[in-house]
């Protein structure tokens, strides 16, 4: 794709949404880790069902090992692999007891050690975080950047270094928080919605397709109902 088409798609997701944020809810970076270990192939409302009692009485790695993995469970159960997730869950935070003081190292190569935490899940970290403009590739990034026709990919490392080459540096820091948030609520799996798409004009798909658009496009990059904000200690 042309590169003033890319800058276009782009500022019009950062004229809707300028500051769009993680729908994950964490008091802290070490919770916030946790959670998007856990949102491995789930969802995020069902994550936040499950960690919001969670979260309340355990915000520490040390107050996780004393939880155990039994009691993590049950708090879990709802969610998908929720054994295996456990498992991890307490095996990192053993190793950032062990290893780091009990806090979370701030570089992916130390990020991707520990158990559970794989290259997306060290973005996502990084990202809202430290604020560091790394792309986070999950399904929904994935599938937009490909319809949209922002790259042509077959897996995550290739889209990953595709839209970091792609993407102009202004947009960077929240590139894959916008394509998420399209994905989860216009450029849907099974059904995009295509006539509500604030940057039809500029995609692949709908070019490909001949898909007339002509009703109001929702803003872009953000979800329908509300603004998204996440959870802070106070």
């Amino acid at each position: 794709m042309e590169p003033a088409r890319i800058a276009r798609i782009f500022s019009a997701f950062a004229k809707a949404n300028p500051h769009p944020e993680t729908e994950l809810l964490a008091p802290n970076p070490y919770c916030l880790l946790v959670a998007v270990v856990l949102s491995a192939q789930a969802t995020d409302v069902s994550v936040n069902k499950a960690t919001a009692a969670l979260f309340a009485s355990v915000q520490t790695p040390e107050a996780m090992l004393k939880l155990g993995e039994v009691g993590l469970k049950n708090h879990i159960r709802t969610i998908g692999l929720f054994n295996t997730k456990a498992k991890n869950v307490i095996a990192l935070s053993a190793r950032l007891v062990e290893e780091y003081g009990g806090r979370v190292p701030t570089t992916r190569e130390a990020l991707i050690t520990l158990p559970g935490v794989g290259r997306k899940t060290a973005n996502v970290w990084l990202n809202c975080v430290l604020g560091e403009a790394t792309i986070a590739v999950d399904t929904h990034v994935f599938r937009v950047a490909n319809r949209l026709g922002l790259c042509r990919t077959r897996t995550p490392e290739a889209t990953e270094a595709a839209l970091e080459k792609a993407i102009p540096a202004r947009f960077l820091r929240h590139a894959h928080h916008w394509l998420i948030l399209h994905g989860r609520y216009i450029c849907k799996a099974r059904k995009p919605l295509c006539e509500r798409c604030p940057v039809a004009a500029e995609c692949a798909y709908v070019a490909s397709a001949k898909i007339k658009t002509k009703t109001k496009a929702a803003p872009a990059g953000v979800r329908p109902s509300s603004s998204i904000r996440r959870k802070r200690r106070a």
